[in-house]
């Protein structure tokens, strides 16, 4: 292969391949080696919590939200997946020539307002305008740097065999709205995307538990990928339910309707936490009280083996390995 797919960029397989066969090895040091959210940087007083991202979302609006405050949920999440407090963002513009003023001026309000709600502050930022037809509408760049408390250690290496792995809430819904708007999908209730800032619920959770092993945000690739992201990364496998995976009645018809899987859709208000069996209670009471967190469920375990895979444990009695998002199945999702 000697060209770059849409699949590159879904964050499945593909992508993962080219991070590992071409970034890691031209950028290769201990903290990027570590393929977390976010790099962990020890400074003299404490560990800082560093992230970028960008974001090509079509359309730049969508029920629940828009690129805007997408931009901002994504990097504050990615900081808080390593348990650190968010705290300065930059943000990168690149806008198409024509782009509509107005349109501008509710996705800048809309970071803005997003911003404050987290406790965020913008300190830095640029502007590009390229030619009609150089790009799509607008993209956004953001990066983030947040500060770890002392005592706080968590990376998708540190799942152990014994570990419950807890999912925040219902998975699908910010692919299935992406997908509905582009193909004006209608449904009997108000199908919404779950974008959504989860620094205070990863809080609560840290207070309860500051042990925990992990944490991630299941973006791109979905579920499936990142819990086999963390299989890999810890070298460990995992056996989850089927059954126990809430997914709301729309997105589970849209994707019967679709021939798609909720378990590859992405989700950009949900997390997976990897914790010890003896935290597990306390977590979960946590994250029940918390409105990004009041559907979580224990989804499954950490095994010892087979390492670096994951097996779903269907709804009618099978197992079957569940591997990584392969292809693409929706572009520009986020």
């Amino acid at each position: 292969m000697d060209r770059i797919l849409l699949a590159h960029g879904n964050g499945g397989k593909l992508g993962y391949e080219l991070i590992k066969s071409l970034f890691l090895a031209s950028f290769n040091n201990p903290v990027l080696a570590q393929l977390d959210d976010a790099a962990r940087i020890e400074i003299a007083s404490g560990h800082l919590a560093i992230s970028t991202d960008c974001y090509v979302v079509n359309p730049p609006f969508f029920p629940g939200g828009d690129i805007g405050k997408l931009a901002i949920c994504g990097t504050v999440n990615d900081l808080s997946m390593r348990g650190a407090k968010p705290l300065y963002l930059t943000v990168g513009l690149i806008i198409e020539e024509g782009f509509p003023l107005p349109d501008l001026e509710t996705i800048t309000a809309s970071m803005a307002t997003t911003a404050n709600e987290v406790g965020v502050q913008i300190v830095a930022g640029d502007t590009k305008v390229v030619e009609k037809g150089s790009a799509d509408r607008i993209f956004i760049n953001t990066a983030g740097i947040g500060m770890i408390p002392e005592g706080i250690n968590v990376s998708g290496a540190n799942a152990r065999p014994g570990d419950k792995v807890i999912l925040s809430g219902t998975i699908g819904d910010h692919g299935i709205a992406i997908l509905s708007c582009r193909e004006e999908l209608a449904f009997r209730t108000t199908l919404e995307s779950d974008c959504a800032p989860l620094n205070q619920l990863v809080s609560q959770i840290l207070q309860v538990c500051p042990h925990l092993h992990c944490l991630r945000d299941p973006t791109r690739g979905g579920l499936a990928t990142t819990l086999n992201e963390l299989a890999i990364q810890s070298q460990v496998g995992m056996v989850i339910e089927e059954a126990r995976i809430p997914v709301r009645e729309e997105v589970q018809g849209a994707c019967e309707m679709l021939g798609l899987d909720p378990l590859y859709l992405a989700n950009e208000g949900k997390l997976v936490a990897i914790v010890p069996a003896s935290e597990t209670d306390k977590v979960m009471e946590a994250m029940l009280t918390n409105p990004w967190g009041q559907n979580a469920r224990v989804i499954g375990e950490v095994q010892a083996s087979p390492s670096g895979m994951v097996l779903l444990k269907t709804e009618v009695g099978s197992t079957r390995i569940l591997d990584m998002l392969s292809g693409e199945l929706l572009p520009r999702i986020c």
